[in-house]
């Protein structure tokens, strides 16, 4: 059985949350650890505590990975003398590299927004707030007939979906030309003489960050030795990425009722929420953590209700005034459900990877410090 690096597991962490969707102001990524080292066992967690980290050292765990980031602005110190520099010591001490995949995580495609859309029943969402747009390239392939859906097969799990269609893509026949020269090998013809062949142009559409594996499994798959392809960038508008989601629950309901469903769906001790209790909700809008700050947004998406947590006084008042309802879930019962769903996504991808031995912990020490 392999054993992973943490390099090996960065990269699968990236897939999940990839980097280049982070707010400017975050810190996601490694924090720390060295990218060589073998890791056995992974413990994921909501936020890099001394209890946490405590758990994690003594489950035998290698790796931390978090929501929230343990290192958020620069440091000038590593002292033990403060909470934070105390951590950052007993971390490297202890060979326990730690990750955070915060924003990032948030932004994805099925990252914590989806997950708590899916929990509080919200569906057919989109960002609340765009702040990312996904780049679209199509890449064009000429192949030899008999060999046009061996590549096709190679290729199309690269290739993006077109709505509610997955698999998609175009080929059209076509002639090539031409000439091995000395030190070629070739598939067809022979070294100073010009071949004329029937080929296939096979065209996918695919996300520009998935083009380097979609290009080498290209290169494995095709019988040339050197295969002609083409990369054209594309105007398309891609899928958008943001902050937040809206979308829309399968029936109607009350405030007072949804709040009441949103309390018992994550466990929260209870809740906050500004509107008439009365008041009719079918359009959500929700962020995790802390987001009043797209309360406006949520009013231009004409959402019923946004749900989030950490509500001032002066956001409740604002919602108010903008005839909007609110409603305050917390900021640790709408991010805790993370841990699940890392520990299961990671699992999976890795023993995927081949990474057989390399055990996941989710957190289970974990409480929200405020109390109710």
């Amino acid at each position: 059985m392999k054993t992973p690096k943490l390099s090996d597991i960065l990269g699968i962490i990236n897939k999940i949350a990839p980097p280049g969707l982070a707010e400017s102001w975050d810190n996601s990524g490694l924090q720390v650890g060295n990218p060589d080292a073998g890791i056995e066992r992974i413990m994921i967690a909501l936020d890099a505590t001394p209890a946490v980290m405590e758990a994690a050292r003594t489950s035998s765990c290698h790796l931390l990975v978090t929501h929230h980031p343990l290192l958020f602005k620069p440091l000038k110190t590593i002292s033990t003398a403060t909470p934070q520099g105390k951590l950052v010591h007993d971390a490297i001490r202890s060979d326990l590299a730690v990750v955070s995949i915060h924003t990032s995580y948030d932004v994805a495609v099925g990252g914590l927004n989806d997950l708590l859309a899916e929990r509080l029943g919200v569906s057919g969402c989109r960002p609340l707030q765009a702040t990312a747009g996904q780049e679209l390239v199509k890449l064009a392939v000429f192949v030899p007939g008999d060999h046009l859906e061996q590549v096709r097969g190679t290729l199309l799990p690269w290739a993006e979906a077109l709505g509610n269609y997955r698999d998609c893509s175009f080929s059209a026949l076509g002639e090539g030309t031409f000439t091995p020269l000395a030190g070629a090998t070739p598939f067809i013809g022979a070294v100073g003489s010009r071949e004329q062949v029937s080929e296939q142009r096979l065209e996918l559409l695919m996300d520009r960050r998935n083009l380097p594996r979609a290009v080498k499994a290209l290169l494995a798959a095709h019988p040339y030795e050197e295969p002609a392809f083409d990369i054209y960038p594309l105007l398309n508008e891609g899928k958008q990425l943001g902050l937040g989601r809206v979308g829309s629950l399968a029936e109607q309901t009350t405030l007072a009722d949804y709040a009441a469903r949103i309390r018992e769906m994550l466990h929260a001790p209870g809740l906050r929420y500004v509107g008439d209790p009365a008041t009719v909700i079918k359009k959500v809008a929700l962020c995790s953590g802390s987001g009043a700050s797209l309360l406006r947004d949520a009013v231009r998406c004409g959402a019923d209700v946004l749900v989030t947590g950490d509500v001032k006084y002066h956001d409740a008042r604002d919602a108010h005034d903008l005839g909007i309802a609110l409603i305050d879930a917390g900021h640790f019962p709408s991010e805790i459900i993370m841990v699940d769903d890392v520990a299961e996504r990671l699992g999976r991808m890795l023993s995927e990877a081949g990474y057989e031995n390399c055990r996941i912990l989710p957190c289970r020490i974990e409480s929200d410090p405020l109390r109710v």
